[in-house]
């Protein structure tokens, strides 16, 4: 079993950046993969960006490909996402999560997190 818990989200203006963080406790978190969602108003989750056990291997959605990052540090059981040069349409609930494979679909993540607003203002 583990949890997850985000934090990082926040109100800022187009063009500015915020970095979130996803805390895992339980175990097992270095074997792993982790995924980072978000969700709109009235518009399903999409996957934003997953990385590997070892962070080895990094997958991300077209539209932040060159302005987020996605990484982990196992020793510190977390995992971020570093947003850059953010724009209104990435405004949405950002969620965390944790399989056991690398995969950008949302239904085959076993763990979540509850979630961080990110909100980005033109």
């Amino acid at each position: 079993q583990v949890q997850l818990v985000e934090s990082g989200g926040g109100l800022v203006q187009a063009g500015g950046s915020l970095r979130l963080s996803c805390a895992a406790s339980g175990r097992g978190f270095s074997s792993y993969a982790m995924g980072w969602f978000r969700q709109a108003p009235g518009k399903e989750r999409e996957f934003v960006a997953t990385i590997s056990w070892s962070g080895g291997n990094t997958y991300y959605q077209d539209s932040v490909k060159g302005r987020f990052t996605i990484s982990r540090d196992n020793a510190k059981n977390t995992v971020y996402l570093q947003m850059n040069s953010l724009k209104p349409e990435d405004t949405a609930v950002y969620y965390c999560a944790a399989n056991t494979i690398v995969t950008i679909h949302p239904n085959e993540y076993y763990y979540w997190g509850q979630g961080t607003q990110v909100t980005v203002s033109s």
